[in-house]
């Protein structure tokens, strides 16, 4: 780990400076904490219909048909997604589905290929 200034979680001063330990500090607020468990508490997990935890770059099988805005027909169940990425909001995976092109999805409504 390097020793250089990190930003302050906090406050968001610019001179948070290493401490002891991996701990850093800020001069300014006076909060200490360690880039390490911050990077665990901030990681999105999104889990599918069945509760199994998807990754970016995973594959899915959309399991009911879903009705796009626009376009002719829904997407039909079982039409397979591949690399999907992870994002924050509602509709919490972005992919590109053969025929319909850029979309976001509910990971309620897929499963785990």
């Amino acid at each position: 780990m390097s020793e250089e200034m990190q930003p302050c979680p906090e406050c968001n001063s610019p001179y948070g400076y290493f401490l002891r330990d991996g701990v850093y500090a800020c001069p300014e607020c006076g909060h200490e904490w360690n880039p390490e468990e911050l990077s665990k508490e901030n990681e999105l997990v999104v889990k599918d219909s069945n509760g199994n935890v998807l990754k970016d770059g995973d594959s899915v099988i959309v399991i009911k048909n879903l009705p796009v805005k626009g376009a002719s027909g829904p997407v039909k169940a079982g039409t397979k997604v591949k690399n999907i990425r992870l994002v924050e909001g509602d509709h919490n995976i972005d992919c590109k589905i053969d025929g319909f092109g850029a979309m976001a999805l509910k990971s309620e409504f897929v499963r785990k290929a």
